[in-house]
C-alpha cells in the first residue's frame, strides 16, 4: 500500500523483514523480555522486594477467565477451590466469617483471643452448618417442652429437631418438630409431642446420599430421617443442605461428611493443648499455630505433640519469612506454612522490633524451598488489592491470607460505626495492639487474663509487665458482604492470570519456575504512572 502521508520509516528503517516470520525471529534473543523470577528476587542485588515493587509481563490469551482454575492446596491433603483464608485476628474472624469464606471456596480461621469454649462453640456451629449425613443431629425426647426447643433453636440457629423415645440417637423414631410447629406456640411448657408432625416420609439406613437427596426432594419435605429396620434413628439430612450446594458448589467441604472445612487457631503454651482437645471435639480439620515468630522451641514441642496425639489433624505453622525459619518446621512434620512477618496493615513489628522481611521476598524464598517438600505455603500480610493476590501466588504461595481486607466486611466480627468524614467503617486491629493484648475475653475475666491473650501469646508477651506494642487499632471502609467481595476477588484473579496466560495456579507456579513467566522492577515512577492521575476520581471496584 503506498505511503499516503510522507514517508514510512519506522526508527530509521525503510526496508523491513517478512512481517509473518515475527514470532519465530523472537528467536534470535539470548532471553525472553523481561526477568525471570530467579533473577527478579535475587536479594543480593535488588534488596527485599515488596508486592508493589514489580509486575507480572503479559503473556498470550488463548482461554476465557471463566476457564481459570483456582484450585490449590492449603495443607498437604487438603485443597481448596478458591486460594483465600481469611486471619485468625479477633476482627476479623468468627464463626460467621468462617461459614461463609467456606462457602465460597476458601477457609476462615476461628481466632484464639477467646475462652476455649467459646472457640470450641464456634467451631461446632461452622462444623454443623452444612451436612451430608447428619450422623450427630440434634434429637429431643417427647418430653422436651416447647420453650426447651425453642431454646435450642436459639442456640443452634436452626430448628426441625427429630423425636425419639429417649431423646437420644438409636431410639424409637417418634416424630419431628419444626419451626412451624413452635412458632406460634405460646405455651412454653407444653411438651412437643403435642406439637411435632408425626406423618413423617424416612428412608432406610444403607441408603446413599444421592439416592436420600432424591427422596427429600420429592418429598417436600425440610428433613428426611434415616431409620433402621425397627425405626430406629440413625441419621438424616436436611432440604437446607440441598439448597446450599445449589448455591454455593465451590464450598470448601469434607468428601465424606460434606461438612463445611474449619480451621481455627492456638498458642504454643501448655494450656493451648487443653483448648485443642476441645476444638478436635467440635469438630476442627486444621490448627494453625499463631505465632509472630514461628521458629521456636516452643512450636516445634507443640507441632510434634499434636502430629503424635491427633495425626489425622492437619497443622500449619508459622510465622516463617526465611528458609531457615522454615527447615525448623518443616522437619518438625507441618502439613504447612504461614509466611509473612511485620507486613500487616495493622502490624508495626518491622518499625519496632527491626525485625521481620520485606513480603515478596519472604514469600519467594520460603515457598521455593517448602516445595522441595510438598508443603503449601500461606502468603500472610501485605495485601491490599487483587494485584497483591496474584504476585503472592506467582511467587509461589498456593493460598494468601487476608486481615485488613476483609475486616471491613458484613461478617467479620468488628463493630460497625459512622467516621468521623461521614463514611460507613468497622473496627480493625491488629493482634499486637495494645487493645488486643489487654484483651480479657481469652481469660474469661480472670485475674491473669494477660497469661492467656492470644494477642501476648502471639508475641511472646505474656509475662511482661509492660507491654511492647507490635499493632495498631484502626478502622477500614466497610465492603459489604463477603458473599459479593470474595467473589469479586476470584473474578480479578481469574482475570489476571488470564492477561499473563496461566490456566491454573499450578501452571503458574510451574511457568514461573521454568522461567516463562516473566516479571519486570517496577521503579517509584512507574509506580506512580500506574496510578490514577486525575484531579477527582471515584474508584468503584465491582459491580
Amino acid at each position: 500500500m503506498p505511503a499516503t502521508n510522507g514517508h514510512t520509516d519506522v526508527n530509521g528503517k525503510s526496508s523491513f523483514l517478512d512481517h509473518t516470520k515475527a514470532v519465530e525471529l523472537l528467536g534470535e534473543y539470548e532471553s525472553r523480555d523481561g526477568l525471570s523470577i530467579q533473577e527478579l528476587m535475587d536479594t543480593k542485588t535488588r534488596g527485599g522486594l515488596t508486592y508493589n515493587d514489580f509486575l507480572i509481563l503479559p503473556g498470550y490469551i488463548g482461554f476465557a477467565a471463566s476457564e481459570v482454575s483456582l484450585d490449590s492446596p492449603i495443607t498437604k491433603n487438603i485443597t481448596l477451590k478458591t486460594p483465600f483464608v481469611s486471619s485468625p485476628m479477633d476482627t476479623v474472624t468468627e464463626h460467621e466469617m468462617a461459614i461463609h469464606m467456606a462457602l465460597q471456596g476458601g477457609l476462615g480461621v476461628i481466632h484464639h483471643n477467646c475462652s476455649p469454649d467459646a472457640q470450641a462453640e464456634m467451631v461446632r456451629k461452622v462444623k454443623r452448618y452444612e451436612n451430608g449425613f447428619i450422623n450427630d443431629p440434634i434429637v429431643i425426647s417427647q418430653h422436651t417442652t416447647v420453650g426447651e426447643a425453642k431454646a435450642l433453636k436459639e442456640k443452634w440457629g436452626f430448628g426441625g429437631f427429630p423425636v425419639t423415645a429417649t431423646g437420644k440417637l438409636g431410639s424409637k423414631l417418634l416424630g419431628i418438630v419444626t419451626n412451624r410447629d413452635l412458632q406460634f406456640e405460646d405455651d412454653y411448657s407444653q411438651t412437643v409431642d403435642k406439637v411435632m408432625v408425626t406423618d413423617l416420609i424416612t428412608a432406610q439406613s444403607g441408603v446413599t446420599l444421592i439416592e436420600a437427596n432424591k427422596i427429600l426432594a420429592q418429598s417436600k419435605k425440610g428433613k428426611l430421617p434415616i431409620v433402621d429396620k425397627d425405626f430406629n434413628l440413625v441419621s438424616m439430612i436436611s432440604r437446607s443442605d440441598l439448597t446450599k450446594n445449589l448455591y454455593f458448589p465451590l464450598a470448601s467441604k469434607l468428601p465424606d461428611s460434606k461438612q463445611l472445612i474449619c480451621a481455627a487457631s492456638i498458642g504454643t503454651r501448655p494450656e493451648d493443648k487443653i483448648r485443642l482437645q476441645k476444638l478436635v471435639e467440635a469438630g476442627l480439620d486444621v490448627v494453625i499455630l499463631d505465632s509472630s515468630q514461628g521458629n521456636s522451641m516452643y512450636q516445634v514441642e507443640m507441632v510434634k505433640w499434636i502430629k503424635q496425639e491427633y495425626p489425622k489433624l492437619d497443622v500449619i505453622g508459622g510465622n516463617v519469612v526465611t528458609r531457615e525459619q522454615a527447615a525448623t518446621l518443616i522437619a518438625a512434620g507441618v502439613d504447612g506454612l504461614r509466611i509473612g512477618m511485620g507486613s500487616g496493615s495493622a502490624c508495626i513489628t518491622q518499625e519496632v522490633m527491626a525485625i521481620g522481611r520485606p513480603q515478596a521476598a519472604a514469600v519467594y524464598s520460603v515457598s521455593a524451598f517448602a516445595a522441595r517438600f510438598g508443603v503449601p505455603c500461606i502468603a500472610d500480610g501485605g495485601v491490599q488489592n487483587v494485584g497483591h493476590i496474584v504476585k503472592g501466588l506467582a511467587l509461589g504461595a498456593s493460598t494468601v491470607m487476608m486481615g485488613g481486607l476483609l475486616a471491613g466486611t458484613t461478617e467479620s466480627p468488628g463493630t460497625s460505626f459512622v467516621s468521623r468524614e461521614g463514611k460507613l467503617v468497622k473496627a480493625y486491629r491488629g493482634m499486637g495492639s495494645i487493645d488486643a493484648m489487654q484483651d480479657k475475653k481469652a481469660g474469661a475475666g480472670g485475674k491473669n487474663s494477660q497469661a492467656s491473650n492470644a494477642g501476648t501469646a502471639r508475641y511472646f508477651s505474656e509475662g511482661d509487665s509492660v507491654l511492647v506494642a507490635q499493632g495498631v487499632s484502626g478502622a477500614v471502609a466497610h465492603r459489604g458482604s463477603i458473599n459479593t467481595f470474595v467473589p469479586y476477588l476470584a473474578a480479578g484473579l481469574k482475570h489476571s492470570m488470564q492477561d499473563c496466560g496461566q490456566k491454573s495456579l499450578k501452571q503458574l507456579h510451574e511457568s514461573a519456575v521454568d522461567g516463562s513467566l516473566r516479571f519486570e522492577i517496577r521503579t517509584a515512577s512507574a509506580q506512580l504512572e500506574g496510578n490514577v492521575n486525575m484531579e477527582s476520581y471515584e474508584k468503584k471496584l465491582y459491580a
